[in-house]
């Protein structure tokens, strides 16, 4: 390393920056979430800056001079002038500074870190100035890692850091600790609750440490594919889970980002295979729960669409085990997202259907012709196989076979395909094409359509 990180103490000292423009005041930006003083050196200030020192949080210096950098914890050179920023940085040397001179890394004895805030917890990422870029795009990997309410939970464990010196045991405080920043307490925080936060742990001060380890199920949504189009909620239970139970079509990306020990488990089926039936599936997932352990079920798109997860909540609920749901990306939105379309549109479909073409054996068909009026787009899920029943079905009912159709399968991964037609040649634009699931099939009536053909079936 050229450079050490280290983080300064800036309560009741003064930092100083030199420039009264924009990058000035980026560097104010910053200081301002410490509880330094700032010192702002400059004939004139823009208009932010000069509010910062009429509101008295900032005093300007107008008048350039040695004296002004005596004791400053750290300065800031941001006039813009080549010559200026040389003649600053050498007369804030002399009175022993440690100076930042903004982009000119050889005039700089300390670097401004990529911040990620979640004070008091703060994480600085710095590439020693030579690829700030990257720094950024760290910096933004870190922010969907670190929840934004984790800094008010590391504030309220310090406030009670006393009290557990009292009641816990020297021995048994790390497991304590590790109970408050891995277990109950920060997830009631992360998802807003810092009340229940607040309740758990002193209920386990009172009881005299946190009682066992209680497991719980989480059935969560994976989004279509794409790992980057899973939710930060997502990502965080994937990264406390110690067990992970997930479907077919769940890619291998996302497994990546769970945490490295955690057991991973298919239990993927394929229509008409049984390896893993449902009431396994649920058996397995309350069981691991009942030992203690922390459970993702992880399901393809969002698992409150056509994923199951009424039976699996049941199971849960049934065995007394606490269970969350978190949403995920449907196909239909991406598929919508990859046709550079939205699902409805301002005066021309106003309704969007959700359909399953595969339901529990022995159901009727769905009522396609009901579902697909004037202003609507219908998205069919799972129709690959039944795209010829489905199209009988319209056809009987009257439904106009120019209705235009369009086909995403694999939304939103590196095997995405799309093909348009309209309804009447569905069936043999699948078979042409060689489209397999999963896949979309959306059937687009819009208002006053005239329902004409499109040209030809295209890819």
């Amino acid at each position: 390393m050229k450079t050490f990180p280290m983080f300064l103490q800036m309560a009741g000292r003064h930092v100083v920056i030199v420039g009264g423009g924009e990058q000035a005041a980026q560097k104010a930006r910053l200081m301002l979430k410490t509880e330094a003083r700032l010192v702002l050196v400059a004939p004139e200030l823009d208009p932010e800056l000069s509010d910062l020192v009429c509101q008295g949080r900032a005093e300007q210096v107008t008048t350039l001079s040695i004296d002004v950098f005596r004791g400053a914890a750290l300065v800031f050179v941001a006039t813009g002038c080549v010559g200026l920023d040389y003649a600053v940085h050498a007369l804030a040397k002399e009175a022993g500074a440690l100076v930042n001179v903004v982009d000119r890394p050889a005039l700089c004895d300390a670097v401004t870190p990529s911040l990620v805030d979640r004070d008091p917890v703060v994480v600085a990422i710095s590439t020693e100035g030579t690829a700030p870029v990257l720094a950024r795009l760290i910096k933004s990997q870190m922010e969907t890692l670190l929840e934004p309410a984790l800094g008010d939970l590391a504030a309220f464990a310090g406030r009670l850091r006393p009290a557990v010196a009292r009641v816990i045991p020297r021995q048994e405080r790390r497991f304590f600790w590790n109970w408050v920043f891995s277990g109950p307490p920060r997830q009631a925080m992360a998802r807003g609750a810092a009340r229940d936060a607040s309740r758990l742990v002193k209920d386990a001060l009172a009881d005299g440490g946190p009682a066992p380890v209680q497991g719980a199920i989480a059935l969560v949504g994976a989004g279509p594919g794409a790992a980057d189009l899973l939710t930060l909620r997502a990502l965080r239970l994937l990264q406390e889970a110690d067990v992970i139970y997930y479907d077919r079509l769940v890619d291998p990306a996302v497994l990546e980002l769970a945490r490295r020990d955690a057991e991973r488990v298919f239990v993927g089926k394929e229509v008409g295979a049984c390896a893993w039936p449902q009431d396994r599936i649920n058996a397995v997932i309350v069981a691991a729960a009942k030992q203690g352990r922390k459970v993702v079920r992880l399901k393809s798109g969002d698992p409150g669409i056509f994923g199951r997860l009424e039976e699996e909540c049941a199971a849960a609920r049934a065995a007394g085990m606490p269970v969350e749901i978190v949403p995920g990306i449907t196909a239909a939105s991406a598929a919508a997202a990859s046709l550079g379309r939205g699902l409805t549109e301002r005066g021309a479909t106003d309704r969007v259907m959700l359909a399953t073409a595969t339901c529990k054996p022995g159901d009727p068909d769905p009522d396609w012709a009901g579902m697909l009026q004037q202003g609507t787009t219908l998205a069919v899920y799972m129709g690959v196989q039944k795209a010829a029943t489905m199209v009988r079905h319209l056809s009987n009912a009257g439904i106009p076979m120019t209705l235009p159709v369009e086909i995403v399968s694999h939304a939103s991964t590196a095997r995405e395909t799309g093909i348009t037609c309209t309804l009447g040649q569905l069936t043999d634009a699948l078979h042409a094409h060689g489209v397999a699931s999963p896949a979309i099939i959306f059937i687009r009536w819009a208002k006053g359509s005239t329902a004409l053909a499109l040209p030809e079936c295209a890819a």
